[in-house]
């Protein structure tokens, strides 16, 4: 979420536009909240302030200092957190929809080892005007869903004035965008950008399993938390749907689509987390290593135009309606961009970009792969990035086909969290204003908008 600060102003898709008294409208608003957030003599109406929203919050390991200091501030009052809770240092970070300040809870004091926090503030009446109320909704809705480690953990969401904020984890090592233009020759070695896919893989694999298509993946998209795994952040472009969880045979797994193969005839065993016991039993757990798990949202339908114009998939680029296959389109951007350092059917134009995706053949930069393993990652890019999403990689099963692939091969998905990763930011609280991808300080970026379909 906090990779929404855009750059280029002309590369949204449709951008939906405001006359020059709207914007400006906006501007002074976002201007007025921080003049009002650093001035101590200025308060915000208490009745707003106070008005909050209960998180159940949901640690991810137990080394959380962020969650515990939350804890604390928490345990002897019966009232939630609210903006008076928190000082904000300086601001970090706009986008479309939001700003984000970085923050410390007020009861720290002037602790230079206290917790920092990202808080996203949204103003409700600008939002209004610009008609995208839903997507702020959608995206506290889902933050509210969301528990794992290599996505956000929200800890608190409540109502300042006309204001929205969400308190949520702050990622001090940058995003992948950053992190890649450091690089020599501005790409990631094979190995880091296995590693990189497989997070993300895991990640996206979640929030299929809860029928989230997640619709805006890039690298300024994919933090970097100190520890140097990931978390993926934006979730005001997503769609919910359903998606039912279900154990399928194998022998199924590679079958092309067909009559025989659909949904309701393919062989599945639901799936619940209730009948644990039964996999107590040593028959059923040699079978289970046989099967694959599936939880993918396939039925969901939108003919929004969403994204960014690099990693849009042809069914989006020519205007019609998409379901789930997009996500996995979009990791073979990814990890294209990882290896190679630039998208495959990036034109000078985003009209150009647009019609590369949908005609042009998918080229790699040299005719033969330096390696058995890049040969591999263009075979895995090759599949994902089928045009036709009906035959892409993943758009049937998910990350359950993804994941068997040979590029994946040795890796441990259940243990990725264990991984050393390929660089560890540190914890160095000086370089959090100048290394982290909330920094709008010479970034340059690529921009997401949606233009709906009614």
């Amino acid at each position: 979420m906090f990779s929404e600060f855009r750059r280029d102003s002309d590369s949204e898709i449709n951008r939906e536009t405001l006359n020059s008294s709207e914007s400006s409208m906006s501007s002074e608003s976002y201007t007025s909240f921080s003049r009002l957030s650093f001035d101590a003599a200025v308060e915000l109406p208490t009745s707003q302030s106070q008005s909050s929203e209960n998180l159940t919050l949901k640690p991810h390991r137990s080394s959380d200092s962020a969650y515990s200091a939350i804890r604390s501030a928490t345990f002897h009052r019966k009232t939630a957190l609210n903006f008076h809770d928190f000082r904000l240092l300086r601001r970090i970070g706009s986008g479309d929809i939001g700003v984000v300040y970085l923050c410390q809870l007020r009861s720290s004091g002037d602790d230079e080892s206290s917790c920092l926090y990202a808080m996203k503030v949204v103003d409700k009446e600008a939002l209004a005007v610009k008609k995208k109320i839903h997507r702020a909704e959608m995206e506290k809705k889902i933050l509210r869903m969301l528990d794992h480690p290599f996505l956000p953990s929200a800890y608190a969401q409540f109502e300042a004035s006309h204001y929205s904020c969400i308190v949520m984890e702050f990622c001090s090592g940058g995003d992948l965008h950053t992190l890649r233009h450091k690089q020599a020759q501005k790409r990631f070695s094979l190995s880091s950008a296995r590693f990189y896919a497989a997070e993300v893989l895991v990640a996206l694999e979640y929030l299929h399993m809860l029928g989230i298509i997640y619709r805006d993946l890039k690298p300024e998209n994919v933090l970097v938390r100190s520890d140097g795994h990931i978390m993926l952040s934006d979730f005001d472009l997503s769609l919910c749907s359903d998606a039912i969880p279900a154990v399928e045979s194998p022998d199924n797994s590679s079958d092309p689509p067909s009559p025989a193969t659909t949904p309701s005839a393919r062989r599945t065993t639901p799936f619940s987390c209730l009948s644990n016991r039964l996999f107590r039993s040593r028959k059923v757990q040699t079978l289970a290593s046989n099967r694959l798990f599936v939880a993918e949202p396939v039925t969901a339908r939108s003919c929004s135009f969403v994204g960014t114009h690099e990693y849009v998939s042809p069914e989006v680029a020519s205007g019609r309606s998409h379901g789930n296959a997009v996500d996995w389109w979009a990791l073979g951007i990814f990890i294209y961009e990882m290896i190679y350092g630039r998208t495959p059917f990036s034109g000078q134009t985003n009209e150009a970009t647009l019609r590369n995706i949908v005609k042009k053949p998918l080229t790699f930069p040299t005719d033969s792969p330096a390696s058995a393993s890049e040969l591999h990652a263009r075979d895995l890019i090759t599949g994902l990035l089928a045009k036709d999403p009906v035959s892409r990689l993943g758009a049937r099963r998910g990350a359950a086909e993804v994941k068997t692939h040979p590029f994946f091969k040795g890796l441990n998905f259940a243990l990725i969290r264990s991984v050393t990763p390929p660089e560890i930011p540190g914890l160095r609280r000086q370089k959090t204003t100048t290394s982290t991808s909330l920094s709008s300080n010479g970034r340059q970026g690529r921009e997401s908008t949606t233009f709906d379909c009614f």
